[in-house]
């Protein structure tokens, strides 16, 4: 397999779900034509990642999965031929779930993920958290890519995309919604670099509300046996503006990559990690609203 085009679709979130939903439509279609294999979009889109603090009102505008707004996403990739990655605020007990559903070329679901970093220490406290990450086989038409998913403030926990790694992913999905400066871009950059691994990361473009677009993806080759140093592992950062952006993440240079280089799974010891699973958090790190202080 040589290449997977992934589709960033950067846009700017209209008034309604049903106005989101028509512009989503809509992008994947040009998607497509731009020659795509998957189509990707930011956090939260079913909403344009709006967490309206009254309960009621936020259960009113949350999906379930089993849905037309879905079904409308699973008949499109079926007529388009084409994997889509759509994210939106999944209808769940007792809060909603900020969730992405991947959706294969065929039009069926083959991974659900739900944030499990949520963001307690703001608006994402009224959101009921995910439970594990997990990673499906894409069937792209040109072969299967093993693809897990992660949300915003997951990439902040090396956990995150290393159990992804564990898992098998090849490549990481990574809806967004938050500035994207150096900072935030740097953890992808090692994401991708210490898991080797590609990663494709949408975020809503400058003029969102905290937004500022710089879509990115990093296909986490640092090393190449015809070049002399290390390289950039970015394959595209898409700047401010709307628009949709095509990442090609050279499959095969990956696998090859992964099948001789020292990051990975190659030499680690976990033997020798077991504090990474304590559930003790000792100060400076103490927060007053920290939900989870009994064993999940």
């Amino acid at each position: 397999m040589k290449s997977l085009k992934v589709a960033l679709l950067q846009l700017r979130p209209e008034e309604s779900i049903e106005e989101n939903l028509q512009k989503g439509l809509s992008a994947c279609r040009q998607a497509r034509e731009m020659g795509a294999d998957l189509a990707l979009f930011p956090e939260m889109w079913s909403v344009g990642y709006r967490i309206p603090e009254d309960i009621t009102e936020l259960k009113k505008t949350a999906v379930p999965i089993e849905s037309d707004y879905i079904r409308a996403y699973q008949e499109l990739a079926k007529e388009l031929n084409m994997a889509v990655a759509v994210t939106l605020l999944e209808a769940w007990e007792p809060l909603p779930r900020n969730t992405m559903v991947l959706i294969d070329r065929y039009g069926h679901n083959i991974l659900t993920y739900a944030k499990v970093h949520t963001c307690d220490f703001g608006e994402e406290c009224r959101l009921t958290p995910g439970d594990g990450f997990y990673v499906a086989d894409l069937d792209t038409g040109k072969g299967i890519v093993k693809t897990g998913a992660m949300i915003c403030y997951d990439r902040e926990f090396p956990e995150s995309a290393r159990l992804l790694m564990l898992k098998g992913a090849e490549l990481i999905l990574t809806p967004n919604a938050c500035p994207m400066e150096i900072n935030r871009i740097s953890q992808l950059r090692a994401r991708a670099y210490e898991n080797m691994l590609g990663i494709a990361t949408v975020n809503y473009p400058a003029g969102h509300p905290d937004c500022n677009g710089h879509s990115t993806a990093f296909d986490g080759i640092a090393y190449k046996p015809e070049l002399p140093e290390s390289r950039d592992t970015l394959l595209l950062d898409a700047g401010e503006e709307e628009g949709i952006y095509l990442a090609d993440f050279p499959m095969d240079e990956i696998r090859q990559y992964r099948s001789r280089e020292v990051q990975g799974n190659a030499y680690r010891r976990p033997g020798l990690y077991g504090m990474l699973a304590e559930e003790g958090i000792q100060e400076p790190f103490v927060r007053a609203d920290y939900r989870w202080t009994k064993k999940e």
